[in-house]
Parts: structure tokens; sequence; C-alpha cells
């Protein structure tokens, strides 16, 4: 099947299909830098918090807020009368009747093909990645195999949080898509090497494995909502360090300790793992997860 080419040129209008709140700053980005967007779509309305209020996704309720036509059908970036739609986050399949009638570009967090799929932000901290990046690529039929436009790296700080690599990788993202929409695209350059690919997390990957190395541990933490037992009782643990820096308790991970910093107990607002400690019988170098 034959997909639609996007414009050689500075392109000036798009559609724009993304859900959540990551890809809400380049939403904004291009309004703001005068980017007619004609249409926004993002998934349906769901129901979220601890009401179960139905409630739009943060892309469509940004869309409102600007001004902007939304919907959830995909569509109806058919009759949408522009030269390409923009892809951040969408988290739908787009099926391929639509990429034969509307080019499509999407922003996808990784240097590709290493970390293709839905979770490669995560994927690259768990397995130690030192650097990163933001590539622009064609959207085709396979699973982010298209060809990249433009590429960003972006290094890997050893103790930075999910929420910190992925705000930065965002900022970087969303300028490579205003100047390139501002430019042209070009052409797009076909992926090289090996490709490996980032499954969706669930709650098992984040539950810690102590009998695994400290820095398993310490990258397993970094993605947040990490968690583990304390005398059978649910203990999330959100920062820590390898190797210990200071006073904080240690707990023994399979080659050696990890000190934590803070710590939230089932039930309790986040903490200072030091308080923790000292109200939770805590031993000296104890082994989690019991």
């Amino acid at each position: 099947m034959t997909l639609a080419v996007p414009p050689s040129g500075p392109i000036r209008r798009v559609a724009y299909l993304g859900s959540p709140a990551l890809a809400v700053p380049p939403l904004r980005a291009l309004v703001d830098a005068g980017v007619d967007v004609a249409l926004v779509v993002s998934q349906p309305d769901r129901r979220r918090g601890r009401g179960s209020e139905v409630v739009p996704s943060p892309v469509k309720a940004a869309a409102i807020e600007l001004g902007l036509p939304v919907t959830d059908e995909v569509a109806a970036v058919v009759d949408a009368g522009v030269p390409l739609a923009v892809v951040v986050a969408y988290g739908r399949i787009i099926k391929p009747p639509v990429l034969k009638v509307v080019p499509m570009v999407n922003l996808h967090f990784s240097l590709l093909p290493r970390w293709r799929g839905a979770a490669p932000v995560e994927r690259a901290i768990l397995a130690g990645d030192e650097v990163t990046g933001v590539d622009l690529m064609a959207v085709e039929k396979g699973l982010d195999t298209g060809g990249v436009y433009g590429r960003v790296e972006v290094p890997i700080g050893p103790d930075e949080s999910l929420d910190e690599l992925r705000s930065r990788l965002v900022a970087a993202g969303t300028q490579l898509l205003v100047d390139a929409l501002r430019s042209g695209l070009g052409e797009p350059t076909p992926q090289l090497g090996e490709p490996t690919y980032a499954a969706k997390l669930d709650v098992e990957d984040r539950h810690l494995d102590w009998t695994g190395p400290a820095i398993g541990v310490h990258r397993q933490v970094r993605l947040g909502d990490a968690w583990t037992t304390h005398h059978g009782r649910r203990l999330k643990v959100w920062r820590t360090h390898v190797p210990p820096t200071g006073d904080d308790p240690t707990a023994l991970a399979g080659d050696g300790p990890v000190e934590l910093v803070e710590v939230q107990p089932e039930g309790k607002p986040r903490m200072a793992a030091r308080a923790w400690a000292n109200g939770a019988r805590w031993s000296p170098g104890e082994r989690l997860g019991t």
C-alpha cells in the first residue's frame, strides 16, 4: 500500500493526534508558532480519579481551552484538509486507510530503532542506557518502523527520574517539531541497526527485586511508583542512592546496599526514609521484600 507523502516545503496547517499530558506542550507550541491546527484527535473521555468522574484527556482539555476543534474519531483527519498530521503519544493504532490519505509524523522518545514500542523512556532507564533522544519519524503501518526526519540526542543522568527525563525529552522534541515544520521535513533517513522493543510496563515491573544488583533496584525506583514490602505491608520507595551517600537507612540487594532516601508506607504520605525507619523497627542492612 502506498502511503501519502508530506509536502516538501514549510508546513503551516496540520491535524494533531495526542492524548496524555506529555502531548500538551507540543500542541501549545504549534499554536504559539502560528501553525493552524485544523483538528485535534484524542482518546474518548474516561472515568478518572477517585470520584470516577468522566473527564477529557489532557490534550482534549487543552484543545478546548485553545478553541480548537476536537474529536475522538481518527477518520475525521481525512476530511480536515491538512497536508500533514502530527502524532504525539496518541495511544491508538492509526489504520492504513487514513495513512493512505494523510501523511503523518510522530514524535518518538528514543533513538530508533532502539526501543520501538509503548514504553521507550522506561525501558531505556531500566537498561541503564546513558543516552536516549527524540526522533521525528514517518508513521507507517509497522510499529515505529518509519524513516527519521530529525533527531535530538539527550543524555540520561544516573539518578534522573522518569518524570525528569521525560520532561526534558518533551522539551527537546517540541523544539524539533516546530523547527521541522517551519523549515520543511526534507527526506527521511531509514532506520539503521538492530531494533529493540519497549513493551508496556505493568505493576510487577515496579516490584523491587532485592535479589538482583543494587543498581537494578535503583533504576526501578527511578521509574516512580516502585514498591516492596516490609513486615508484610506495602512500602513505596521513591528515592534511593547507590552507592550510599549518607546516614539514611540501607537495604540489602543481591550485590550490596541501597540507601533509602524517600519512602511511602501503606496508607501514609511520602516521607524521609530516616523518619520512616525510626518508627518501623528497622534493622540496619535489613532486606526488604518480606
